[in-house]
C-alpha cells in the first residue's frame, strides 16, 4: 500500500484529500505546516507528497527544494488555489513532478497520484538496475569504522578531491571506489578500472596512455589508454603501489597538467579525469624503500580512507552474512538459508585473512554443503577443509595449511559446474548414509521432491554400500 503525505493549511482540503486518497486504498498521513512535513518526510518512507504552495511559516516552494535535498527521487504534487502558468513551470523547474489547481478536479487527481507513484517506481527499479550492472553493491555494516567510511563518501564523492584508500586485500576497497564514482558528479560518465599489479612493467605505460602504431615490436595498430577512456569520468588505479617508477613519473605529469601522451606519440592529449587509487601496501614504506614517488603520494593523498580488517569489525559480520545468504540462494534459485546463533558466533571467532573476499566464500561453501540451518560445527568443518582446526586459536601455520589444501582441492575441477555436482553429489550421499539410506526421510530433510533425490542418486550413480 503506498504511503502519502499531505501538507496543506487548511484543514477542509487536507480532509477531503484524505476522505478521497483512503477510500482508494492509499495510507494518508497529513500535516497544517511545511516544517513538520519536512521533519516527517526525514523520518518515514514516504511514496509521494501532494503540497500546498501558500502556507504559512514555510512557503511550499520552499519545502520542495529542502525535500528535494533529503530525497530528490520522492514525487512531489504542488496545489495552490492561484495557480498560474508561471507557478506551474517554477514548480517544475524546482522538480515537482506535477502541478493541479483547487479545487482539485478528482479524476484529475486520482490520475496524477497515480501517475507519480509509477514514476516513483520507475526511478527505484531504474537505479536497482544500474546498480546490478554496475556490480555497486551497498556498504554493509553500521560499526563505527564503516558508518565513517560512508559519512566521508558522502561529503567527498560530490568534490574533485582525489583519495587514496587503503586497506587489506578483500576489505573491500573497490566498492568504496565504486561508491565515491557512484555519488560524484561524474556518475553518467565512466569508471574506469585498472589492475596495477596485473599488468606487467613494461605493458603498463601502454595501458594506461596507449600507444601509437609502430612505437614498439607488437604495436600494430593505434590504442586508446585508460586516461581517454575515461575522460570526463574517473579512473580507479588498484594497487598503485606496483606500479613501475616510469609510469608513476606520467602518471604524475598527467595530474599535474591534464595532459598525457601516448607512446610512441609527440602530441599532448588534454585529459579531464578523476583518479582514485587503492593500495594494500605501506606506502610510506615502500617511499623509504625507493619504491615509490614521493610527489606522487602526496598528489595521490589528498582525502585517506582506510577500510579496516574484517576482524577489527566483527559486529558487522551478522548482516555482511546475511546479505550474502540472501543474494547467493537467489542465483542459485533455492530457498534462503539461516544461520544458527552458534554458527554466527563461529564465523565472528574467525581470523579472516581474506576480509570479506574470504566470508563471502565461505557463505556460499556453506550454502552448497550444509543443511537448511548452517550451525556452529558446519561452520567448524567447512571453515578448514584441511580439517580440525579451532577456529578461536588458528595459528598463521594453520591457516596457510588450511588455505594450501583448500588451493589443492580446487585445482581438481575445471570449471565451476564440476565443483557444484561433486559438492551436491557428496552431500547427497552424506545424508543419505546418514538416514541409511532412507530415501522419504532424506528428501525431507534436505527439502528436496522425494522423485527429485532419486534422479540425483541416479545422476551421480550413488550406490548403498554392501553390509
Amino acid at each position: 500500500m503506498a504511503k502519502l503525505l499531505i501538507i496543506d493549511d487548511e484543514r477542509a482540503i487536507r480532509s477531503t484529500l484524505r476522505e478521497i486518497l483512503e477510500y482508494e486504498n492509499y495510507d494518508v498521513e497529513d500535516i497544517d505546516n511545511g516544517i513538520d512535513g519536512l521533519e516527517m518526510i526525514k523520518k518515514t518512507n514516504f511514496d509521494l507528497v501532494l503540497c500546498d504552495i501558500k502556507m504559512n511559516k514555510m512557503d511550499g516552494m520552499e519545502v520542495l527544494e529542502q525535500a528535494q535535498l533529503i530525497k530528490p527521487d520522492l514525487p512531489f504534487i504542488m496545489i495552490s488555489g492561484h495557480g498560474t502558468v508561471e507557478t506551474a513551470i517554477e514548480a517544475s523547474k524546482k522538480g515537482a513532478f506535477d502541478f493541479i489547481s483547487k479545487p482539485p478536479d478528482l479524476n484529475r487527481l486520482l490520475i496524477t497520484v497515480r501517475n507519480g507513484l509509477d514514476r516513483g517506481n520507475l526511478v527505484t527499479e531504474t537505479k536497482v538496475l544500474k546498480r546490478k550492472v554496475s556490480k555497486t553493491r551497498e556498504i554493509l555494516g553500521e560499526s563505527e569504522s564503516i558508518s565513517k567510511i560512508k559519512e566521508t563518501i558522502e561529503r567527498v564523492a560530490p568534490t574533485e578531491a582525489r583519495v587514496l584508500i587503503t586497506g587489506a586485500n578483500g576489505s573491500g576497497k573497490e566498492l568504496v571506489a565504486r561508491w565515491l564514482h557512484e555519488k560524484s558528479n561524474r556518475a553518467d560518465s565512466p569508471l574506469i578500472e585498472v589492475n596495477c599489479a596485473a599488468i606487467p612493467s613494461e605493458l603498463i605505460e601502454s595501458e594506461l596512455f596507449g600507444h601509437e602504431k609502430g612505437s614498439f615490436t607488437s604495436a600494430v595498430k593505434q590504442r586508446i589508454g585508460k586516461f581517454e577512456l575515461a575522460n570526463g569520468g574517473t579512473l580507479f588505479l588498484d594497487e598503485i603501489g606496483d606500479m613501475s617508477l616510469s609510469a608513476q613519473a606520467k602518471v604524475l605529469r598527467a595530474l599535474q597538467e591534464h595532459k598525457i601522451s601516448r607512446v610512441g606519440g609527440e602530441k599532448e592529449i588534454e585529459v579531464n579525469v578523476r583518479v582514485l587509487a587503492a593500495t594494500n601496501k605501506d606506502l610510506l614504506k615502500e617511499i623509504e624503500d625507493g619504491n615509490f614517488r614521493m610527489d606522487l603520494y602526496h598528489r595521490l593523498n589528498v582525502i585517506n580512507i582506510h577500510v579496516p580488517h574484517l576482524t577489527e569489525r566483527t559486529d558487522d559480520i551478522p548482516v555482511i552474512a546475511q546479505n550474502f545468504l540472501e543474494r547467493i540462494c537467489d542465483d542459485y534459485g533455492m530457498p534462503v538459508k539461516r544461520i544458527n546463533e552458534g554458527g554466527m558466533a563461529a564465523l565472528q571467532a574467525l581470523p579472516w585473512t581474506g576480509n570479506v573476499r574470504e566470508l563471502h566464500n565461505m557463505i556460499e561453501r556453506l550454502i552448497i554443503l550444509s543443511d537448511k540451518v548452517i550451525t556452529e560445527n558446519d561452520v567448524r568443518a567447512f571453515a578448514n577443509p584441511g580439517g580440525g582446526t579451532n577456529i578461536g586459536a588458528a595459528t598463521s601455520a594453520q591457516i596457510a595449511s588450511a588455505s594450501s589444501a583448500l588451493s589443492s582441492s580446487f585445482d581438481s575441477f575445471n570449471n565451476f559446474q564440476d565443483y557444484k555436482d561433486h559438492a551436491e553429489k557428496e552431500f547427497i550421499k552424506f545424508k543419505l548414509e546418514k538416514n541409511n539410506w532412507n530415501v522419504s526421510k532424506t528428501a525431507d530433510e534436505i527439502d528436496i521432491q522425494r522423485s527429485h533425490l532419486y534422479s540425483k542418486i541416479e545422476k551421480f550413480g550413488l550406490k548403498r554400500d554392501a553390509v
